[in-house]
């Protein structure tokens, strides 16, 4: 028998159809270092029959849009992971910047799927719920640390996405290993979060050290 007909004869658990073809995609991609693959593919190597993904993903844009929204939940999930009840604003926006960085990369291909238009369209992507959190996650510190005097006043959604945007560059240098020491010294992560973190807290000078 071959193991497409194995596929399609092998029984499995309705209920849990749709997680096992997102973790079986997720391993994929992690494999390929791609989404290269076809649905067909992801049925195979989930051992069911070649229609069943299309019980809950009509195409493989549709896949790809729910593990692109999966990887923003996961990346939400290690921030707020990486935070402590004692800590400041500052220290807080310290942690969750390298445990943003450490997400992307421990889980490079998910993270560019999360920014590839293969995903689905950004303005639909990115206003998602699941999308958003991580974002505000880092206004919520961000008002916080205001009201407490530790964070310079400004348009907090401003400083936000400027974080964003100094994190999201940094990930994709460091993931694509462009961060050459030869350029940028051996201890460019470092010095970039530092400088981003200067331009946020009131008084840098008055961080406790290795905040």
């Amino acid at each position: 028998m071959s193991s497409d007909q194995t596929s399609q004869t092998k029984p499995y658990h309705h209920g849990d159809l749709r997680r096992t073809l997102i973790e079986t995609a997720l391993a994929t991609l992690r494999e390929q270092q791609g989404w290269q693959f076809t649905l067909r593919e992801i049925a195979r190597r989930a051992q069911v029959s070649h229609s069943a993904p299309y019980r809950h993903f009509p195409d493989k844009a549709a896949l790809l849009y729910e593990l692109a929204l999966l990887g923003f939940e996961r990346l939400g999930e290690a921030m707020r992971a990486s935070l402590r009840p004692a800590m400041s604003a500052p220290e807080r926006l310290q942690a969750m910047a390298y445990a943003y960085l450490a997400f992307g990369e421990e889980n490079p291909d998910l993270y560019r799927l999360m920014f590839s238009t293969q995903a689905g369209d950004p303005a639909q992507i990115h206003v998602d719920p699941r999308a958003q959190a991580p974002f505000y996650q880092v206004i919520e510190v961000l008002e916080r640390g205001q009201a407490e005097g530790t964070i310079r006043a400004r348009s907090a959604l401003g400083q936000a996405t400027a974080s964003w945007a100094h994190l999201h560059g940094l990930t994709m240098l460091s993931i694509d290993s462009r961060l050459v020491p030869a350029k940028v010294g051996d201890h460019a992560i470092e010095d970039a979060l530092t400088t981003l973190l200067d331009g946020l807290v009131r008084d840098p000078v008055a961080r406790s050290p290795g905040a």
